[in-house]
C-alpha cells in the first residue's frame, strides 16, 4: 500500500461510489470511499490523497462544507477537490465551488474521458510532488553531511581550527 496513490471519492449514494470505483480502477491505485462527509474528513486524517472527488449534495455536511474544513486544516488544505454533482448547475454554485478551492465542477452524468483525464493529471502532478519532496530531503541530507564534513578534519574527526574559532566567538 506504501506506493500506492490515493484517491477518496465522497458521495451518499453507494451505487455511485461503485461506478466511479469502476471508472478509475488501474494498477497502482488504492481509492478510498466515503459515504458522508464526516467519514470522509476521517479518512483525511491518516492517509495522503492525491485527490478528491466530492459529491455536492449530501445529508448532514454537504460538499461545500467538506471543502471548507479541509481549506482550513494544513494537513489536507492543498489536496485538489473536484466536485461533482448531478443538480445545481447555477453560476452560484459553481462559483462558491471555485471560491472554497475546486479544482474543477464536474456534472453527473460523468464522462468518463474527461473524468479519466483529469485524475490522470492530477495523478501525475501527485508524483511530481513526491519526486520534488524526495530529491529536497536528498539535498538538505547531503547538506547536512557537507556542513559537517566542512567543520571537522578528515584524518581525526576532530572539529576543524574554523569551527572551533566560530565557537568561541558564539561564546
Amino acid at each position: 500500500m506504501a506506493n500506492l496513490t490515493n484517491i477518496l471519492i465522497v458521495d451518499d449514494r453507494y451505487e455511485n461510489l461503485v461506478s466511479l470505483e469502476a471508472l478509475l480502477e488501474q494498477p497502482g491505485l488504492n481509492i478510498v470511499k466515503a459515504t458522508s462527509g464526516n467519514e470522509a474528513l476521517g479518512h483525511m486524517l491518516d492517509t495522503e490523497f492525491a485527490v478528491v472527488l466530492l459529491d455536492v449534495q449530501m445529508p448532514e455536511m454537504d460538499g461545500f462544507e467538506v471543502a471548507e474544513i479541509m481549506r482550513t486544516s494544513e494537513r489536507t488544505k492543498f489536496i485538489p477537490i473536484i466536485f461533482i454533482t448531478a443538480i445545481n448547475k447555477e453560476d452560484e454554485y459553481i462559483f462558491k465551488g471555485y471560491e472554497i478551492g475546486a479544482v474543477d465542477y464536474l456534472f453527473k452524468p460523468l464522462n468518463p474521458v474527461i473524468l479519466k483525464s483529469k485524475i490522470k493529471m492530477f495523478l501525475e502532478l501527485n508524483r511530481n510532488k513526491k519526486q520534488l519532496e524526495e530529491s529536497r530531503e536528498k539535498i538538505e541530507l547531503q547538506n547536512r553531511q557537507l556542513k559537517e564534513i566542512s567543520i571537522r578534519d578528515g584524518l581525526t574527526n576532530l572539529y576543524n581550527h574554523k569551527h572551533l574559532h566560530d565557537i568561541l566567538n558564539r561564546e
